[in-house]
């Protein structure tokens, strides 16, 4: 085993990992991060961006009053009660009161913030975005990681802890660009920060079921790795069935959007920081537009107002209106692609509000007109049908067919071909709006190792293990973290206070 001199070695380098990293470095550790793609950033580094968090100076500024208490209340209401039922309370309720400090910390590295905005059900605006984009968390951590000295490796794979005596200390890696192995030891602990299993087809079929496996999950990086690693010292894994989708979302733009383009540090960033809250309501609206018509997913409500989904062939393929059935259904269609099919109706309708394609809920709203004008690469209007054959390449005859069918259904004249009730509009008119690909997409993964108050990763006994540590979605401990925001706010927490912790006694790793 070699013995680099390091106190902490993180495995990933994502935001948890780079929080991490950069808590620990300012405290004087000597800190190793170790990322397996070519460059840091994980799923964090392509995110929207938002930190949720409370009783921050933002909404001290704007008279917000509010607390951690109110805080786990309301985001307790987010999704399902059966889902909510499994949350760690203690756990969230401890990190929503530390998010406003972490957003502070942040605050200190340049990183700007616009809001806080709202998003129900929040009973106050609590949702502070950051500013230009996602990637700025990224690229200011490592400049400060650097800056303080601590140390980052590319394409390099943990591939299993070192452990001595019952205590982790250490990783053995695979270098990918050298196609060799070396040994690293860590006097303090090993982090494991590596994002989740929303990409792993065994993970999430072995804890979601068989018929999920062909869905992709938003970051094609996030394997489970660190989970796999915690699971090879003892760690009892929690919540490893809750995943946040399968939903329907269009896949991305061929090229990063002019906003992911933009500087993400220095004074150009800060300037833009100040300079948002005298930018007129008009002008950030279009700017959120962008993203909003980039990140966010169709709403049900489209298929319950009578759009079907066509796949490549030009043919209907499942019920629309049931979940998450069709979301199997796209995973099993050709590229794993599906198309919405809009008519004149439904393009009326949906030009308006309260009618949108999507949302950031009471921050921005998107239309089929936003959709043709910000992304024309999954949308188009045609008049005729044919135009969508020698645009999209579907067979205008099939969708004819497929039309014909449904409006037999609603008519009354025959059911459904796959169980779908409840319909009374016929599709027709002369103008056609077809929207996707889409494709059927794991979000995020709510189950991790479970950890206490510490990030001291447990076993099956609820006992720590010595040495390993988890942060953000390798160490959830059991959190359900719906909404948006959260996911980040506790990235960012966790790592920081790991870093703290290991960094604050002689035995830190014990």
């Amino acid at each position: 085993m070699r013995d680099e001199g390091f106190d902490i070695i993180v495995v990933g380098g994502g935001g948890s990992g780079l929080a991490s990293a950069v808590a620990a470095a300012e405290r004087g550790a000597k800190v190793l991060v170790i990322e397996k793609t070519k460059q840091l950033g994980g799923t964090t580094g392509i995110a929207v961006g938002s930190f949720t968090a409370n009783q921050t100076s933002d909404q001290e500024r704007n008279g917000i009053a509010d607390s951690p208490d109110h805080h786990e209340e309301d985001a307790s209401r987010f999704g399902p009660p059966e889902i909510q039922q499994r949350n760690n309370r203690e756990l969230r309720r401890y990190f929503l009161g530390e998010a406003a400090q972490t957003l502070e910390w942040l605050k200190g590295m340049g990183i700007q913030f616009h809001g806080p905005s709202p998003e129900p059900p929040n009973r106050v605006p609590r949702m502070h975005n950051v500013v230009p984009n996602a990637k700025a968390y990224i690229a200011t951590l490592q400049g400060r990681l650097v800056q303080l000295g601590g140390e980052f490796m590319c394409m390099a794979k943990v591939e299993r802890l070192l452990i001595k005596d019952q205590r982790v200390v250490g990783v053995e890696i695979q270098r990918l660009d050298h196609n060799d192995s070396a040994q690293f030891k860590a006097r303090n602990g090993v982090v494991l920060a590596a994002g989740d299993y929303t990409n792993s087809p065994d993970l999430i079929g072995k804890y979601k079921g068989q018929a999920f496996t062909a869905i992709e999950g938003i970051n094609p990086h996030s394997t489970g790795d660190g989970h796999l690693l915690a699971k090879q010292a003892g760690a009892k894994l929690v919540n490893m069935e809750i995943t946040y989708g399968p939903e329907i979302r269009f896949v991305p733009p061929p090229r990063e959007t002019i906003i992911k383009r933009l500087p993400t540090s220095g004074l150009w960033t800060r300037a833009m920081g100040h300079l948002l809250p005298m930018v007129p309501n008009k002008l950030l609206n279009s700017v959120i537009k962008r993203l909003l018509v980039t990140w966010q997913h169709p709403e049900d409500s489209l298929f319950s107002d009578g759009a079907i989904l066509i796949n490549q062939s030009g043919q209907r393929f499942c019920n629309e209106l049931r979940s998450p059935e069709r979301e199997i259904a796209i995973a099993q269609q050709a590229k794993k692609h599906a198309y919405l099919l809009l008519d004149e109706r439904l393009i009326r309708k949906y030009s308006q509000w309260p009618h949108f394609i999507s949302t950031a809920p009471e921050i921005a709203y998107a239309y089929v007109k936003d959709y043709l004008k910000l992304r024309p690469d999954v949308s188009i209007q045609s008049t005729p049908m044919e135009d969508l054959e020698s645009v999209r390449g579907l067979p205008s005859r099939s969708i004819e067919k497929a039309v014909h069918r449904f409006n037999e259904y609603t008519s009354g004249n025959q059911l459904d071909e796959f169980g779908r009730t409840g319909d009374s509009y016929q599709l027709r008119g002369q103008q056609w709006v077809l929207l996707g690909p889409v494709k059927a997409y794991f979000t995020t993964t709510e189950g991790g190792a479970a950890i206490d108050q510490q990030m001291r990763v447990l076993d099956e006994s609820g006992r720590p293990i010595k040495g390993l540590f988890a942060v953000g979605q390798n160490g959830l401990g059991g959190q359900v973290l719906w909404g948006h925001g959260l996911h980040i706010a506790w990235a960012m927490t966790s790592g920081r206070l790991v870093g703290q912790h290991l960094t604050s006694q002689p035995e830190a790793g014990t």
